[in-house]
């Protein structure tokens, strides 16, 4: 299965395309809405957010509400249709892609903004959100959230003990979608220093994975293991600087009898997709060798703040190269919370792929 998407921030909408998607699949396209709504939540976003109301139409590759085998395209209409209207730039931002963009295709900041804004994240989580119901016919269930917001931690002290349903609950009742609701006051107290600095924060996203079967993915070819399927799929989110799964960086301080996780037989899970193999611990992040071990998938994702400030950082004028201020374009103080549903997502997308190939 392959995954393209198009389109510009200010342009008519944002189109993704799967080609590969199994034919005879039942598609609900609230599922995909619901997805798309709590993308354009979580506090700290900034007003395009009241502007836009993203739905999901399906273009292509559906008769009758059932996916036929052909390529699927979905699209989201922008509401904020104004990129001719758009004035021309002429200073990069720090940790944007406007120089970098502006010199290697030469037409300027315009387009390279408008293209790389995390605006295009909503193809993919509409993507996300079909991908999504593959999944769910499979008894797989994957739910991202928040763990940090700046330093302050969200990360519930039980965590590796709550069940998937308890992470969900809490963090589709949290602003933040954290899995620590009652911790969310000391974040938004910090987004809210930061905005009046003229400042944006980041965070750490994790994503979990239930119901994951032996053997997706593969140890035979590089470009077939999971864990770098999802690795690539969640750095490739807009401001995603960080990746591990399971224990990740922290396993390179311990010895491997602390790293390791212990394998134990539970004939009780034996008609499972255990197959009553199960793990003591799951420091792997049910990835080993490249391919699933039936454990749950942990994957953490750590994003940068925001690069557009109110409170602009150095730069230089691409025409006259004098010392000036970056450019100020409307922007969230911390999307957070969005990119965990963003990051949720490239997951999905990831995996679903992998099930795809995996299918008789």
């Amino acid at each position: 299965m392959r995954f393209f998407t198009a389109g510009e921030s200010h342009g008519r909408g944002l189109l993704a395309l799967l080609d590969g998607f199994p034919a005879g699949i039942v598609v609900d396209t609230s599922v995909i809405d619901s997805d798309l709504r709590r993308r354009q939540g979580g506090y700290g976003r900034g007003a395009r957010q009241k502007i836009e109301t993203d739905t999901v139409e399906l273009l292509t590759g559906i008769c009758r509400g059932i996916t036929t085998g052909a390529p699927i395209t979905l699209w989201v209409k922008n509401k904020d249709y104004r990129i001719d209207e758009m004035p021309l730039l002429n200073r990069p931002r720090p940790g944007h892609a406007d120089l970098a963009g502006a010199i290697t295709f030469g037409q300027g900041i315009r387009p390279v903004l408008e293209r790389s804004s995390a605006r295009e994240t909503a193809a993919r989580v509409a993507a996300g959100g079909l991908c999504r119901q593959l999944l769910t016919l499979h008894s797989i269930r994957v739910v991202g959230y928040v763990l940090s917001i700046g330093n302050v931690d969200l990360r519930p002290d039980n965590i590796g003990q709550l069940t998937f349903d308890e992470l969900l609950s809490r963090r589709d009742n949290s602003e933040l979608y954290s899995a620590a609701p009652e911790r969310d006051a000391a974040a938004k107290n910090a987004i809210d220093k930061c905005k009046e600095d003229g400042d944006s924060l980041g965070g750490v996203i994790e994503v979990r994975i239930d119901g994951v079967p032996f053997g997706l993915g593969s140890c035979m070819q590089w470009d077939k293991r999971l864990d770098g399927l999802l690795a690539q799929a969640v750095m490739s989110v807009q401001a995603i600087k960080g990746v591990e799964i399971g224990l990740g960086f922290e396993s390179a301080n311990q010895r491997g009898s602390k790293v390791h996780d212990p394998i134990i037989f539970d004939t009780a899970l034996e008609n499972t997709a255990h197959r009553g193999f199960v793990r003591s611990t799951n420091n792997a992040g049910g990835i080993e060798g490249g391919m699933s071990n039936s454990e749950p998938i942990i994957i953490r994702a750590a994003m940068k703040p925001i690069p557009t400030m109110t409170t602009p950082l150095p730069s230089v004028d691409l025409t006259t190269h004098q010392p000036t201020k970056a450019e100020y374009e409307r922007s969230d103080v911390c999307a957070v919370s969005a990119a965990s549903v963003v990051v949720e997502a490239a997951a999905i997308i990831a995996l679903a792929t992998a099930l795809v190939e995996s299918l008789p």
